[in-house]
């Protein structure tokens, strides 16, 4: 069984000051994951300037520098020592659809910057979100196809499959999901348990377990006996193994109140509890 966690689970330690990428593979190997799941705000020296002119950007800029690289370098040491290879980068920033061309280069070329990044992280997958409307007219799902049907030769010459989350913008909407993937058949699912609109969530668990190759099984309240109060975790599972999931189940725990650590250790004990009943 592949089991990862991914970093935002301990975000509000990170804005706390509290954890760090160094502290996030050390829990990661205690809590017994299987590959390490980084969210992009773990790595917060890297993160592009939101104040900058999107006319700015030149490909120098997905370049990266000498210091840069070293960091990276000290972080793969770390992992290598924990055993935990890189699964799945969630890159924040760097989406496909914005309404100018001037726009859409720029976050192109934050996508180039960060499938260095995980290059040199040797990640297995990186998640670029979509961007677009929620209602994503066929204008813009050409746009976003052609962005992906750009980044993924990229990204499989560096050993990495590109996915897409239902996160925000277009692609919380079920149907929009299933249009893009189907348009770009390389392009793999960060399957998330929630992110969907609470009155499409079941359309989309049914609609797009299929596609999934990476999870985010999203978990924000526990009762005493382990058991998620606010959406039926096991099913979402099911689903997915019945559709032939193969990969890592990752998590994505985000405590609605308590210890961010503690809820990931209830987490994970959930998910094995399931895949153990599920193998008996």
């Amino acid at each position: 069984m592949e089991l990862s966690l991914c970093s935002y689970s301990f975000h509000h330690l990170l804005e706390a000051g509290k954890h760090d990428v160094f502290q996030y593979i050390k829990d990661c190997h205690a809590l017994g994951c299987t590959q390490l799941d980084l969210w992009n705000g773990h790595l917060p020296s890297l993160l592009d300037d939101d104040s900058r002119s999107p006319s700015s950007y030149t490909l120098e800029d997905a370049q990266l520098s000498a210091d840069e690289v070293d960091y990276l370098a000290r972080i793969k040491a770390a992992a290598d020592t924990a055993g935990l290879p890189f699964g799945c980068l969630a890159v924040d920033g760097a989406h496909i659809y914005e309404d100018s061309p001037e726009a859409r280069r720029a976050q192109q070329i934050k996508a180039y910057r960060w499938l260095n990044i995980a290059e040199q992280l040797k990640a297995q997958q990186i998640r670029i979100d979509s961007g677009g409307p929620s209602e994503m007219p066929e204008d813009v799902l050409e746009i976003i196809v052609t962005g992906y049907n750009d980044l993924v030769p990229r990204a499989r010459d560096k050993g990495m499959e590109v996915v897409i989350e239902n996160h925000w913008g277009a692609s919380r909407i079920p149907e929009n999901v299933v249009r893009m993937l189907e348009a770009v058949p390389e392009l793999g699912l960060l399957f998330d348990t929630g992110n969907w609109p609470a009155e499409m969530r079941e359309t989309g668990w049914t609609q797009c377990a299929r596609y999934a190759r990476a999870t985010h099984l999203k978990t924000y309240a526990f009762d005493h006996d382990g058991n998620e109060t606010t959406v039926d975790i096991p099913r979402a599972m099911h689903l997915l193994q019945d559709a032939g999931y193969q990969g890592s189940w990752g998590i994505e725990s985000v405590p609605r109140e308590g210890d961010e650590y503690e809820a990931a250790q209830k987490s994970i004990a959930l998910v094995r509890r399931v895949l153990g009943t599920t193998a008996n």
